[in-house]
């Protein structure tokens, strides 16, 4: 009897297992905020039942452990989709065909018409060989402390102004969207101002002193919170999810040119971006999840959240968080600096640390010390 009961038992498990092992899945490497990505993808589970395996990135390597990962795993894939909460990752792994032009992905009856929609996806949120779509984005901006801050800067250049010194707080800059916002500075000086102008910029902010935390932007948060910043470059979810946790701070949308006048130099847009893996083990899952993200219903549902990110293609309704002039900077030239505008701003990290002398810029910069510069400070002291 004993024999029989444990025979049931074991006949149980192994039709369990059969079921399990015949329900579609898909892989989804996602540098998203789990709280972000766990309620698409249970939506996704309950809509196509196609079970998502999720593999996530922590706070402080966010985007770029995962992309190393896929790089890593180039000869013997095991992610199916790579879901970055921003651009620059997607476009390097694209420009190392680590991804693959989403048409060529999946074999079903319905793949041709799902590609149809990614060929309409408007041209400045995608790759234009399909392999990665942006949708849904942040914001970068700058946080700070209303009670301690009467004028936050307006742009990022202020930055360098000597009354920052010592009260800037910012993550580490290899990785995440702080990696991808020096590269969109460099690429973007690099074409609307002059040569130098962007190591002129990360000397100058160097000299400032700021505090480099390895807690990433949630780190930037907490350190103004607690008064050891007084402003900090971060995105516009970390904020939003201070201020839900009732910490008084506030934040500006700051240009990256001088000029109000100058349009699209307004702020950098960090866009959600999906893409699929080259030879995933699951092409008609991968697919799917990716049209899935292309439907305004995901849109919407990212603009809903707490985090509140701003409908890229879907239009924009009332309460929507709206990014005030977007920064026109192309993402592979963003994606290509990356390197070089990190490399500089550590180098000038180094040398102000090592040595008591203040680093001069190499090239002129705009006139920070201005008046409203002298008004606010000021106010200040």
């Amino acid at each position: 009897m004993v024999v029989d009961a444990l025979r049931t038992v074991f006949m149980g498990a192994m039709l369990l297992v059969a079921a399990g092992c015949g329900k579609p899945s898909v892989t989804v490497y996602a540098s998203a905020d789990q709280d972000v990505a766990q309620p698409v993808f249970d939506r996704f589970e309950r809509e196509t039942g196609i079970h998502v395996d999720a593999k996530f990135d922590t706070e402080a390597t966010k985007t770029t452990g995962l992309a190393n990962t896929l790089r890593a795993e180039r000869g013997r894939p095991r992610a199916d989709v790579f879901w970055s909460n921003e651009q620059a990752a997607n476009v390097a792994l694209a420009a190392g065909q680590v991804t693959e032009p989403f048409r060529e992905a999946g074999a079903s009856a319905s793949a041709s018409a799902a590609a149809s929609v990614a060929d309409a996806w408007p041209t400045q949120w995608r790759d234009r060989e399909g392999r990665w779509f942006a949708f849904a984005g942040r914001a970068r901006v700058i946080v700070y402390a209303p009670d301690r801050v009467a004028l936050p800067p307006e742009t990022w250049t202020q930055l360098i102004a000597p009354r920052w010194r010592g009260k800037i707080a910012m993550a580490d800059p290899r990785f995440g969207t702080t990696r991808s916002h020096l590269g969109a500075m460099k690429a973007y000086w690099d074409t609307h101002a002059m040569p130098g102008y962007y190591e002129a910029f990360a000397e100058g902010l160097a000299e400032n002193m700021p505090r480099i935390l390895p807690s990433g932007n949630a780190g930037v948060i907490d350190a103004v919170a607690r008064g050891e910043a007084d402003i900090g470059l971060t995105d516009t979810d970390d904020v939003f999810a201070a201020q839900a946790r009732g910490l008084k701070l506030a934040m500006v949308f700051p240009r990256h040119a001088s000029d109000p006048g100058t349009v699209g130099g307004g702020t950098l847009a960090i866009p959600n971006t999906v893409a699929v893996v080259a030879g995933c083990p699951h092409p008609d899952a991968a697919r799917r999840f990716v049209e899935f993200m292309l439907a305004p219903e995901t849109e919407r549902e990212l603009a809903r959240m707490p985090a509140h990110h701003a409908p890229l293609v879907t239009a924009r309704q009332a309460g929507d968080l709206e990014i005030p002039d977007p920064l026109m900077v192309d993402a592979r030239q963003m994606a290509a600096a990356a390197d070089e505008a990190v490399n500089a701003f550590l180098a000038s990290v180094k040398e102000v640390g090592s040595t008591p002398a203040v680093v001069k810029p190499t090239v002129d910069m705009p006139a920070v010390d201005d008046a409203s510069e002298d008004k606010a400070a000021g106010e200040q002291k």
